[in-house]
């Protein structure tokens, strides 16, 4: 029996959108539970995902890109993001070589009370001293326990990461069982793999419109049979999302069928339908109905 003191803790990834905090997560997890795309604000929701080792249990926190709220949508995954400050133990704040300070980022960083570690991301992209010259920049604005230069995409400092997080977390036993990975339920995850195909597939202010919701998961021994409704604002959307011929539906749905035969390890039967909920992003009735209000 090991005499190691256990760690166990909540580690929060906050930022600015599209700065790589849900590929920082999956490199951290070695699971790939966060969307990830070349577009902004693809994270909606807190989304956990859970490492344990003999001595040690991190919970990770992905959360929303930190902005100013435009809808009641933006309002409900603000609130993501401060939820997840109020029960960490450890806040790992990121940026990247490209971004700069703005006062969004301060009214957030106002509410941390635990240690921050500063994560300066995409250092791969980085030319000549821009890399340094750019924390030095962050060093004058943030104050954090530890700043540290990494590639999410690439894994270029994650071990000196995982060490620096290990080492700020407290004394505790373990939060969850050791072999969860995540507290989100299997459908969440259905969800999700469908919505970042339709942020690959379709352009401008559909992606952002749209809403996934599975409302049938059957599995059986040798297959998963699940029937997933995809929500968008207005019905001109409705008629983008089907596309002619219904091509452009039937693109979403062989790849996410692929995606989720890859997660589940099963034969998937996905069978997705298109429906219209007006302006769902303002209403509060649809936001609940969605998740995103309790």
């Amino acid at each position: 029996m090991s005499t190691t003191p256990h760690k166990a803790g909540f580690v929060s990834i906050i930022g600015k959108p599209n700065v790589g905090k849900s590929t920082l997560m999956n490199q951290l997890v070695g699971e790939r539970l966060s969307i990830i795309t070349s577009k902004a604000q693809t994270t909606r929701h807190r989304i956990m995902g859970i490492l344990s080792g003999e001595n040690f249990q991190i919970i990770y926190s992905d959360t929303p890109g930190i902005i100013k709220p435009e809808y009641e949508l933006h309002s409900s995954m603000m609130k993501f993001v401060s939820s997840s400050l109020e029960d960490a133990d450890v806040v790992l704040f990121m940026t990247d070589i490209y971004e700069k300070f703005d006062e969004a980022l301060a009214a957030h960083l106002k509410r941390i009370d635990a240690p921050v570690i500063f994560i300066l991301n995409k250092i791969d992209q980085a030319k000549g001293t821009q890399g340094e010259d750019k924390l030095a920049y962050w060093k004058e604005l943030v104050k954090a326990d530890k700043y540290l230069m990494v590639s999410a995409l690439e894994g270029l400092g994650i071990k000196e990461l995982f060490d620096a997080i290990v080492e700020l977390l407290p004394e505790h036993p373990a939060y969850f069982p050791k072999d969860e990975l995540t507290d989100k339920p299997e459908k969440f995850f259905v969800e999700e793999i469908i919505r970042e195909k339709i942020f690959i597939n379709y352009k401008k202010e559909v992606p952002y419109s749209t809403e996934v919701v599975v409302t049938e998961f059957k599995e059986d021994e040798n297959i998963i049979r699940i029937r997933a409704e995809i929500y968008v604002e207005r019905k001109s959307q409705k008629g983008i999302i089907i596309g002619k011929g219904g091509e452009a539906l039937k693109k979403v749905g062989i790849q996410s069928r692929a995606d989720l035969e890859k997660f589940f390890n099963k034969q998937i039967h996905l069978e997705t339908f298109v429906k219209v909920a007006e302006n769902w992003r303002k209403q509060e009735l649809s936001l609940k109905r969605f998740g995103y209000k309790k």
